[in-house]
């Protein structure tokens, strides 16, 4: 026997089909393969006419918000909860504010996509996000 006869016997032997009782057909193993379990091969039956159920998630909403301070400038800020935001501007809870009480609500806008709403507080905050909020909500002295 050659080394190259060799080699393929031992090819043969290791990559050989299983015999025996339980292998016969193909797909007879119970166990699925972790690759099955992962990819989300196996999927769990449903009862006939039955949608899948999902749990209902409450919708977060993100608020932009423009504050006007007790010294006349803007506050522009982002939450998830503006209630309990304003209660910290002014009870002083928010270094930015702290010094500049009481603040008061001009407007604010909710955003469902909360990198929106970031960007849109970024904006605010920009230079002609400032000339934007002095044009449409500065209020006359």
């Amino acid at each position: 026997m050659s080394a190259l006869e060799g080699c393929r016997s031992g090819l043969t032997e290791r990559f050989a089909k299983p015999s025996g009782p339980n292998t016969s057909r193909m797909g007879s193993n119970p166990i699925p393969s972790a690759f099955a379990r992962r990819s989300g091969e196996l999927r769990r039956t449903q009862s006939a006419g039955s949608e899948p159920r999902r749990r209902a998630s409450p919708k977060i909403m993100y608020t932009v918000y423009i504050l006007k301070c007790a010294d006349g400038k803007p506050y522009t800020g982002c939450t998830e909860n503006l209630e309990e935001r304003m209660e910290r501007h002014n009870n002083g809870y928010v270094p930015a504010t702290e010094n500049r009480r009481p603040v008061e609500l001009v407007t604010h806008v909710a955003f469902n996509d909360k990198y929106k709403a970031f960007e849109f507080e970024k904006y605010l905050k920009s230079g002609s996000g400032r000339a934007f909020i002095k044009k449409h909500f500065a209020s006359p002295r």
